[in-house]
């Protein structure tokens, strides 16, 4: 059997093809792919010099199809759909949709995000399944090898080369303490972050972070008797305690009246919280991803508070650490 060097195909033929072995008349087969009768002639004549077969042969009652053009007849038309196929985009029915979809985040996320969106997928999407996951050092390499769909981060988070990211939610940093706090009836100024005891949360094991810095630089030091990477964890603590923690408002007014506690403005430039999701930019046009960011907004929108640019899309090409 001749073997078929693929690059020397024109595969611009093939439309042709279908047209005369469907039509069986060289005429009506110009028409249907906008060609002169004359042009689709000498068509006609690569074609039969490409398959060495005639294809079409003339007789006293018009064109017939040689054995070859019989076989092809049946084969072309789903060889073009098969052809068509690679450059549609792929179909996406979310009631249809098996599939698992990994996420990195906080248990803020797992209370805020986690029982509004499951239930929107069990009436929009009962295949999808999430699997929400702890943040570690290797979380670059985890999205670049395609081992995670999604991470959840502040739009300050430096990201790793070829990410993308957008915000979905904006909350805004508060002070949080237990109603009976010493500094409870004051209003908090800056200074009294180095008067009380704090309870910290650190995603990744480190003390050090943008608040502390920012209070550096006014000479205030904080006093950082509890790190912990849950925020649940310090907000249960500073229930029970004279500390106070840091957090979004959205979490903080969600258990305010359980723990007995209350917020106060945290007095630190910029308080607002831009929340972003990361996805790596390989999987850009993945429908799938799209369809639950989408899903992520709607319901962040109801129960952290909605952002009117959340569509701008961050892209990051620099070697950063994520």
């Amino acid at each position: 059997m001749r073997d078929v060097h693929l690059p020397g195909v024109d595969l611009n033929l093939l439309p042709a093809l279908e047209a005369l072995l469907r039509r069986r008349n060289v005429t009506e087969a110009a028409r249907d792919v906008g060609l002169s009768q004359p042009a689709m002639s000498r068509v006609l004549a690569r074609l039969r010099d490409a398959l060495e077969d005639p294809l079409l042969v003339r007789t006293t009652e018009g064109y017939v199809l040689s054995p070859r053009g019989e076989v092809l007849s049946t084969q072309i038309g789903a060889t073009l759909d098969h052809v068509k196929g690679i450059f549609r985009p792929p179909a996406f029915d979310p009631a249809r949709t098996e599939r698992t979809i990994r996420m990195v985040g906080f248990d803020l996320h797992s209370i805020l995000i986690a029982p509004a969106l499951m239930a929107r997928l069990a009436v929009e999407a009962p295949g999808i399944r999430i699997r929400l996951e702890n943040y570690g050092p290797d979380i670059a390499t985890r999205m670049r090898s395609g081992k995670l769909d999604l991470l959840f981060a502040l739009a300050q988070t430096p990201l790793a080369p070829g990410v993308m990211s957008e915000v979905y939610a904006r909350d805004r940093m508060v002070v949080v303490m237990r109603k009976g706090h010493p500094l409870a009836r004051r209003r908090w100024t800056i200074e009294d972050f180095g008067r009380v005891e704090h309870a910290a949360i650190s995603i990744l094991g480190g003390e050090a972070s943008e608040t502390d810095a920012l209070l550096a630089r006014v000479g205030v030091k904080r006093d950082i008797r509890l790190v912990t990477p849950h925020f649940m964890g310090a907000l249960a603590t500073v229930s029970q305690t004279n500390m106070v923690t840091t957090i979004g408002r959205a979490l903080a007014s969600r258990f305010a009246d359980e723990l007995g506690l209350l917020f106060k403005e945290s007095c630190l430039p910029n308080p607002d919280l831009d929340l972003t999701i990361v996805w790596s930019e390989a999987c850009a046009t993945d429908p799938v991803l799209a369809w639950v960011r989408t899903m992520i907004r709607e319901v962040a929108a109801e129960t952290i508070g909605a952002c009117t640019d959340s569509r701008q899309t961050r892209v990051s090409r620099r070697a950063e650490r994520l």
